[in-house]
């Protein structure tokens, strides 16, 4: 991890946000960004404030004007076996390991964060995806990419609508549920999926 402290007089903030907290399936997406202040973006916002069109804009501009960034993902049997808070932490700790540059904070969505390895100060922000144009750049790199995710799901597992709800529980995904049962990439400790999986055994 590059250190630019010396280099540069800004202090430079990393935005951690997560994609995936709340879906029945998949995995959970975290992402870190650091925003460089001489090139700002104009726009960012919680990704769930913006349309999928919006999101994939900014995304672009993320990716063109930002000091650095990265993604990481836990998975879904991660998820069923440590519970989704700390499957979460997880992604973020592997998003931050990955990331390039050394920031001076990390701010991070929420009342709880995880503990990182680099032993840089962090802060969690309630709502922070509303407030800290980092959290909500990374917000909208974690949902961008889990939604394509998704999508690519949808081919491989096409009885759920997974490219439509993104594994979230419309009524759609759980009348499929209850028709086909689970598929691999369902979170069976949540408790829709586990009645439906009581209801084919």
């Amino acid at each position: 991890m590059q250190d630019l402290s010396q280099q540069d007089a800004y202090p430079l903030i990393a935005g951690i946000d997560e994609a995936g907290r709340g879906p029945l399936a998949g995995p959970v997406v975290a992402a870190v960004v650091v925003l460089n202040p001489k090139r700002p973006i104009r726009g960012l916002a919680d990704s769930k404030q913006l349309t999928p069109k919006e999101r994939e804009r900014l995304f672009a501009k993320i990716r063109e004007r930002a000091l650095a960034w990265s993604v990481a993902r836990a998975t879904v049997t991660e998820i069923d076996t440590f519970n989704i808070l700390q499957a979460s932490f997880l992604a973020m700790q592997r998003a931050m390991a990955k990331l390039t540059v050394k920031p001076h904070k990390i701010l991070v969505d929420g009342h709880l964060h995880p503990i990182f390895a680099c032993q840089v100060a962090t802060e969690a922000i309630i709502k922070g995806d509303e407030s800290e144009p980092a959290i909500s750049a990374a917000s909208i790199v974690a949902k961008v990419l889990r939604d394509r995710l998704m999508t690519m799901l949808d081919k491989k597992y096409p009885n759920y609508g997974f490219a439509q709800h993104k594994g979230y529980g419309t009524a759609q995904h759980l009348k499929a549920l209850k028709v086909y049962g689970p598929s691999r990439i369902h979170r069976r400790s949540f408790a829709p999926v586990a009645e439906a999986w009581k209801e084919i055994k």
